[in-house]
């Protein structure tokens, strides 16, 4: 990089958006014949893209931390395996999170440089924008035409390789995470991830403090075998700061302990997502905290998928796009496949096409909205960030 979007560079820096032009030419190296594939390799590293002076925290920055992956393959048919395959990934690791979102094949004039066709994760966002957590991409033999990425076939013949990619956005995911599960209290973080998954909070009385204690840490003591658990145990807060403190944190299980828990054996468990407190017997704490860790990410779930599909809403006209994502929603149209409507839909409305499903099949019974001629796909609309 030599030079900056608006003066010259400082400094002469060599800087990647993403990693195909570094790995490559070692693919050219390493593969020879049909016994070295499939190859495939996968890192997390930070890469950098020039955004202009318009960043957004998490959502859009300069220096991107993030998983990549790349593979090489025979055939055509092992390369669409394994698209499947890391959509497959990517479904697993968002529905850990409670992640709701739609998996989209872009329109081709939207795909990534180079690919056959490529698919993306769009998660929602409360703002009405979609947030691109991850993307797949089928590369075909496209990148190792480029790069040479040839190999001996089990024929005796030589030919090129095919490929894939993909990529998964640590920060962008965090965002979704934040954005979709949060709410006025603060964080609502999902326990699978949550840096402190039980806080247990001693409440004082006059007399039994040392009781209260050992009390909450042979709870703590108890539950740190299989739980990331903290004890509150700080003297110069009152328990209602450490309620709003850890309820900000979105800590998923809050745990009291006052003088009541301690004469009856038992303990008042809160749980970060619904605010919903229980008291718990001693000897059935364990089970429970089990319970409430699968109710919550499930709960989490399960509402994420619910406000997301009531924000989408079928458009038969632009005006009708216009209105929907002026309310902060998703349009589902149906278009023709035409790159000059698709940008007219954009001056118009103010909205991309993101694509059209890729994990189900919707059929357009009508025309598109903006020509009028025979639509060929239903496809989603959107503001993105």
């Amino acid at each position: 990089v030599s030079e900056g979007r608006e003066k010259g560079a400082e400094r002469k820096l060599i800087i990647r958006p993403t990693s195909e032009t570094i790995i490559y030419p070692m693919f050219k190296l390493w593969i020879r014949s049909h016994a070295d594939l499939p190859l495939k390799i996968h890192q997390s590293v930070n890469v950098y893209r020039y955004e202009t002076k318009a960043t957004r925290a998490l959502y859009r920055i300069r220096e991107i931390p993030w998983n990549e992956a790349h593979t090489v393959h025979e055939t055509l048919r092992e390369a669409e395996n394994q698209v499947r395959e890391a959509i497959e990934i990517y479904e697993k690791v968002l529905k850990a999170l409670g992640i709701s979102y739609l998996i989209l094949k872009r329109p081709d004039f939207d795909k990534f440089a180079g690919a056959v066709y490529s698919i993306a994760f769009d998660a929602w966002n409360p703002d009405g924008k979609v947030n691109q957590v991850a993307t797949v991409h089928n590369l075909g033999k496209n990148f190792s035409k480029a790069f040479e990425i040839e190999f001996e076939k089990r024929d005796g013949s030589r030919g090129l390789a095919y490929q894939t990619c993909y990529g998964f956005g640590y920060s962008r995911v965090l965002a979704a995470i934040i954005a979709q599960h949060g709410d006025d209290r603060g964080l609502v973080l999902p326990p699978i991830v949550s840096p402190i998954q039980v806080v247990i909070i001693p409440i004082p009385f006059k007399g039994q403090e040392e009781e209260i204690m050992d009390y909450a840490s042979e709870i703590k003591k108890l539950l740190e075998k299989r739980w990331r658990t903290t004890l509150d145990d700080r003297k110069d807060v009152t328990p209602g700061e450490k309620f709003y403190h850890w309820e900000l944190m979105g800590v998923p299980v809050r745990i009291e302990v006052g003088p009541k828990e301690v004469a009856e054996s038992t303990v008042t468990i809160a749980r970060r997502d619904t605010l919903e407190r229980i008291k718990v017997r001693l000897d059935e704490l364990e089970s429970k905290v089990e319970e409430l860790m699968n109710s919550i990410i499930s709960n989490l779930r399960e509402r994420s998928i619910r406000m997301m599909m009531g924000l989408i809403g079928d458009a038969k006209s632009i005006d009708e796009v216009k209105k929907l994502l002026k309310e902060r929603r998703i349009a589902r149209i149906e278009w023709c496949g035409s790159v000059e409507c698709a940008e007219k839909l954009k001056e118009k409305a103010g909205g991309e096409i993101r694509g059209e499903r890729y994990d189900i099949a919707e059929r357009p019974k009508n025309s598109c909205i903006v020509c009028g001629r025979e639509a060929k796909k239903v496809v989603y609309v959107a503001r993105a960030y």
